[in-house]
């Protein structure tokens, strides 16, 4: 399936992205499972992404959780607990 993916305020600057696209392998059904995918490209994406950090997902523009499952086509969202305007 493919998602849209984006990234705010401090992971931003972390992962140097705002957004992108990205094909999820078919065994990859949710959330948490997105976010470990990213973890494996290493580097600053492991550790901005790590789990114990403190990362918001929302889904849709929803608030997410690590078990929402994603559906072909959706916007998957990362950023920190606190965001500035």
């Amino acid at each position: 399936m493919q998602i849209q993916l984006k990234f705010f305020a401090s992971l931003r600057e972390a992962v140097g992205t705002a957004h992108e696209s990205l094909m999820v392998p078919a065994e990859l059904k949710t959330a948490g499972q997105v976010r470990d995918l990213l973890c494996q490209r290493g580097g600053v994406w492991a550790e901005a992404l790590a789990q114990g950090r403190a990362v918001r997902i929302a889904c849709n523009q929803e608030m997410a959780e690590a078990s929402t499952v994603l559906t072909d086509g959706c916007e998957l969202a990362f950023f920190p607990p606190v965001t500035g305007g």
